[in-house]
């Protein structure tokens, strides 16, 4: 069970390996908040099935490579306890809901969003210059 844990992870949200400081995204209140915050520096949703291994595999990987803190504000949502939200972050931003999926936003709109196996945190640095 240890190995399995090492290479999907924990399905527990907020993993506490996890290098990245991430903000829960919990509430819709928060949307404006990013929305905001989007004008000054580039938002980063990270959608998340705590029940798809998929989904753990994919949220491992991206913590593992994520080194953008600095330009970019990772959020994190647990899409099972949060469907509201995660329904009107598709709609707010214009985008097909997947999971797991992330979505980087900017100046209030979503200018890059993919899912699956194309999440990949080092393709983010081309979105911060």
């Amino acid at each position: 069970m240890s190995l399995f844990k090492n290479i999907f992870g924990s399905s527990e949200e907020g993993n506490q390996s996890s290098k990245i400081v991430w903000r829960q995204l919990t509430d819709l209140g928060q949307l404006n908040e990013i929305i905001d915050l989007s004008n000054e520096k580039a938002v980063l949703i990270f959608k998340h099935s705590t029940r798809c291994s998929i989904s753990r595999f994919a949220l491992k990987q991206f913590e593992n490579e994520f080194d953008l803190e600095e330009k970019i504000t990772p959020y994190f949502l647990d899409l099972l306890n949060h469907r509201d939200v995660s329904n009107e972050v598709a709609n707010l931003f214009d985008v097909f809901h997947q999971s797991p999926q992330i979505l980087l936003i900017k100046n209030g709109k979503a200018i890059f969003s993919t899912s699956h196996d194309d999440i990949d945190a080092k393709f983010l640095e081309r979105f911060t210059v």
